[in-house]
């Protein structure tokens, strides 16, 4: 891999890991405001519902100019919405702003990988973005669950800069200038990421038109015999692993009498495992063979549901790391698959769309559904058996469907068509 690709890789790094930081302090917050239990699940929802309202215009926004500058222009629109957090706007509402920047960053950090990479070395690539996203989530919880300690809180807070008044004068107005600092660090990054040259195409100003293509583009995918299924897998990963991370803070406080600070670390251990799936699976996966990895999709779901019976850390630890591992395995060949797919029948900024559209109505509904399961005073064990089901029936059902498309003599010969 060349400089230009470690560049790209920095800069999802730090964009990430001040996301996944952000999203621990407005946790934080709401806590701090006594907000209702079911305000913390709606952070993800105000963040993900511009990546389905804007699915039509950011893939073609993405496809207009250089990736570089669409991540840098996205990069700046996060930072606006950390500043209005700062300044007590409402954590929902700000963190909308953050996934606003989020919806138009995603086309032009995958969409770069297709066109700055041959179609061989995508399953390295993405076990490389997965790797390091995770990564970032890693040290995102680790650090947003220290920068809320009072104890670190209150040393970081008694610095002063001689002639300088700074206006940081509360623990949160601290924890988010630290994450505004991460976030002006991917902006640095974002500046040097490579031209690939590829050809823009000029972005259309009918919404009518965009809206009409990105239609035309979303049935395209859906009926291609691979693209549906790695699809279908993408959107139900990316669902399930947004209400995991509220499920496992809500299960640590009740099976293991943890705080936020320590729960939010447990996100990381998840975290750990699918970093090593995405490693492990960039190693031993071809993109001919990624198909082969749907079975432990099933058995994520399965490890779900164990959660259930575990009341001891020394058995907590080592279960999200495999349920972690089960994930990061089969979820990258899988987003390699789906990439190549959908830059081969549409563009990559397009296709990127079209998959941030299914798998953040998928979170949407999710995480939805998770908030009006915790309103109803659900148990916490409850949900979480509820939850593995749905999971690994749903894997169980995709994965009978492939095996019916495998009959089918076209997708065999789209199969052999993709060369390691």
């Amino acid at each position: 891999m060349s400089l230009g690709f470690y560049i790209i890789m920095a800069a999802q790094f730090f964009s990430a890991l001040a996301d996944s930081t952000l999203l621990i302090a407005a946790i934080a917050i709401l806590r701090d405001m006594h907000a209702p239990t079911a305000y913390e699940p709606l952070l993800k929802t105000f963040f993900t519902v511009s990546y389905v309202a804007l699915a039509a215009f950011v893939g073609p926004f993405a496809d207009s100019m250089p990736k570089g500058r669409v991540m840098f222009v996205a990069n700046a629109v996060k930072i606006v919405g950390c500043a209005l957090m700062f300044f007590n706007v409402h954590p929902l509402f700000a963190y909308a702003v953050v996934g606003l920047g989020a919806a138009a960053y995603s086309p032009a950090k995958y969409g770069i990988l297709t066109e700055y990479l041959p179609h061989r070395l995508l399953v390295v690539a993405n076990g490389w973005i997965e790797g390091l996203t995770v990564a970032a989530i890693i040290l995102g919880v680790v650090l947003g669950g220290a920068i809320i300690r009072p104890d670190l809180a209150h040393t970081l807070l008694s610095f002063d800069f001689p002639l300088i008044d700074t206006g940081i004068e509360t623990v949160p107005q601290m924890n988010l200038t630290v994450i505004g600092l991460l976030y002006l660090i991917a902006a640095i990054f974002n500046l040097y990421v490579p031209n690939t040259g590829v050809d823009h195409k000029p972005l259309k100003k009918n919404p009518i038109y965009l809206l009409h293509e990105f239609n035309h583009c979303l049935a395209l995918l859906w009926r291609d015999k691979l693209g549906q299924i790695s699809l279908a897998v993408t959107t139900l990963f990316w669902g399930a692993g947004a209400t995991l991370q509220f499920i496992v803070i809500e299960w640590a406080k009740a099976a293991l009498n943890l705080d936020l600070s320590k729960a939010s670390m447990l996100q990381g251990v998840v975290a750990i495992g699918v970093a090593i799936g995405a490693m492990l699976a960039a190693k031993l996966v071809s993109m001919r063979g990624s198909v082969r990895v749907l079975p432990l999709g099933i058995a994520m779901g399965v490890g779900v549901i164990i959660m259930v019976f575990v009341r001891d850390m020394r058995l907590a630890l080592p279960l999200l790391v495999l349920i972690g591992i089960f994930s990061g395995f089969f979820v990258v060949p899988m987003n390699a698959l789906l990439q190549h797919r959908g830059h081969i029948l549409m563009g990559a900024g397009h296709s990127i769309a079209v998959q941030n559209f299914n798998e953040n109505l998928s979170i949407l509904i999710m995480t939805g559904a998770y908030s009006a399961l915790i309103r109803a005073n659900l148990s916490v064990y409850w949900i979480i058996a509820i939850f593995g089901l749905s999971v690994a029936g749903a894997m169980h059902l995709i994965k009978k469907f492939h095996e019916a498309n495998q009959r089918d003599f076209d997708s065999l010969a789209e199969l052999d068509d993709l060369r390691p």
